[in-house]
């Protein structure tokens, strides 16, 4: 089956076909004739052919640290729906937080054939910056910020200063801290200033022996915080820069006996189903990770159709979610 067969069983010109399959105007009327025709014949398009005429593959690389992730999969939820939505495919690369397999898969989609390239980049480097400069096709950041680079991120410094206030406001004054690398601009060292914020606001200043890293996991968490309770057996309330890590610090906190939040207070970030679940539920910022994949892949498209960057910038906002925890 052709599209000149197609055209002719729909009474239509061949014109009209290829812009139907290529999403472009087509009146209801030959819109309703063709689709029609494709559905009683069972015909396919063929990709090749559509990119060797079109110049475009209609397919979008979209590079992720973790696939087992609520916060990753709710941005991929968004990227793919607006992607299908639009006649794009998704090509899913995942990198297991490993920096190198980042800038490998950045490589392999300059030399691929993919039409623009989105990034949910962990730690972003002078490498980074090299090869997204040198990646041929346009792409989109999410969840960090880089200046002269079109991307959607949240407000990290905003959440964390928020959440750790709600332990401040609860009259807690030894207030620890349980973070990931600040090499990770996002949820390392922006929420880590915007724990500081906080204590510098109500007075006091941060102090290193109530300050643990971790990994993103709850055994990280765990882990980090028997750390801290070694040295500060008395802590009164921990912010921890994700929900995974409070989880793990909550477990460790109970381990030892601690109620919570009757003798430590506990908050997160990133308001996750498992966060409403533990009793009693977290004390954590609600980030709106579905709608930052959207509003990437929007921006990513309207570069790809317009030919147009603009390095648009787009920080998202947060709610605060007291729940029981405080």
């Amino acid at each position: 089956m052709t599209i000149a067969e197609i055209a002719s069983r729909a009474g239509v010109s061949k014109a009209a076909v290829s812009r139907y399959l290529n999403n472009g105007y087509v009146s209801s009327e030959k819109r309703e004739a063709i689709r029609r025709v494709i559905e009683e014949t069972g015909y396919v398009p063929s990709q090749q052919a559509q990119t060797l005429r079109t110049g475009k593959s209609r397919m979008i690389g979209v590079i992720v640290p973790r696939i087992d992730s609520e916060s990753i999969s709710r941005v991929v939820a968004g990227i793919s729906q607006v992607l299908e939505s639009r006649g794009y495919r998704l090509l899913l690369a995942t990198t297991a937080n490993r920096i190198e397999k980042e800038l490998e898969y950045l490589e392999v989609f300059r030399s691929g054939n993919v039409d623009g390239v989105i990034l949910l980049a962990t730690m972003l480097s002078a490498a980074h910056r090299k090869a997204l400069a040198a990646l041929g096709v346009p792409a989109v950041l999410v969840g960090q910020q880089m200046d002269g680079m079109s991307c959607v991120y949240h407000d990290d410094r905003g959440a964390a200063r928020a959440v750790t206030e709600l332990l401040l406001q609860k009259g807690r004054r030894q207030v620890g801290y349980v973070g990931v690398t600040p090499r990770d601009r996002a949820a390392g060292a922006a929420r880590r200033a915007g724990y500081q914020d906080a204590l510098h606001a109500a007075g006091m200043e941060p102090n290193p022996a109530w300050m643990e890293q971790s990994d993103f996991s709850i055994d990280g968490g765990s882990a980090a915080a028997e750390r801290l309770l070694a040295r500060v057996p008395d802590i009164e309330g921990i912010f921890c820069a994700t929900d995974s890590i409070a989880i793990g610090v909550k477990k460790r906190l109970e381990a030892q006996g601690k109620r919570i939040p009757e003798e430590v207070a506990l908050v997160g970030i990133g308001h996750s189903r498992l966060s409403e679940l533990v009793q009693p539920k977290l004390a954590t910022a609600h980030y709106y990770y579905q709608t930052s994949g959207e509003e990437a892949a929007r921006d990513l498209l309207e570069i790809i159709e317009q030919g147009i960057d603009r390095k648009k910038q787009l920080m998202l906002g947060f709610e605060v979610f007291a729940g029981g925890s405080v």
